[in-house]
């Protein structure tokens, strides 16, 4: 039987509970997920991005996620996936405007790597988004309710 890896990426700057149930529906579904923060070297992150790697692996062992792994990469998803033998790669969906957005990233990734194939979960919570997170923390609002746990922690540092 083949091992069936999926790749979920995306900032997590910050990763939101969103995030997370994406995550628990992708891992219920392979044998392994792997959540990659991209780092762009071009956009400054507003949190640190090896601490929120950390807190996604606290969230994640929290939740007994065992088949999720937790990496930062600063390359193209697509030739990751394939340097490690990914096929899937896991996206979640808000709403109609994310699924074109994912669509035409769909089509880019298939000319680099041929093999891979995106896969599309739909959010429980299309309000949640990192940006909501940031503008909610930047007016003093409290965050907690919508990010997992161990990020709240780190949130609060």
């Amino acid at each position: 039987m083949n091992h069936r890896i999926a790749l979920y990426a995306g900032s997590f700057d910050p990763y939101t509970n969103g995030h997370h149930a994406i995550v628990r529906k992708a891992a219920a579904l392979f044998d392994e997920v792997v959540v990659m923060i991209a780092v762009n070297i071009a956009k400054t992150r507003a949190f640190d991005a090896e601490a929120m790697a950390e807190a996604i692996r606290a969230a994640a062992e929290a939740d007994g996620l065992s088949n999720v792994r937790v990496v930062t990469h600063g390359g193209l998803v697509a030739d990751f996936c394939a340097e490690n033998g990914i096929r899937w790669y896991v996206r979640g969906l808000r709403n109609n405007m994310d699924y074109n957005y994912e669509e035409n990233l769909a089509q880019i990734n298939h000319l680099i790597n041929p093999a891979l194939e995106s896969i599309y979960l739909r959010s429980d919570d299309p309000a949640i988004s990192s940006s909501m997170i940031r503008e909610l923390m930047a007016f003093g609002k409290p965050v907690a309710a919508f990010v997992p746990a161990p990020v709240a922690a780190l949130l609060r540092e």
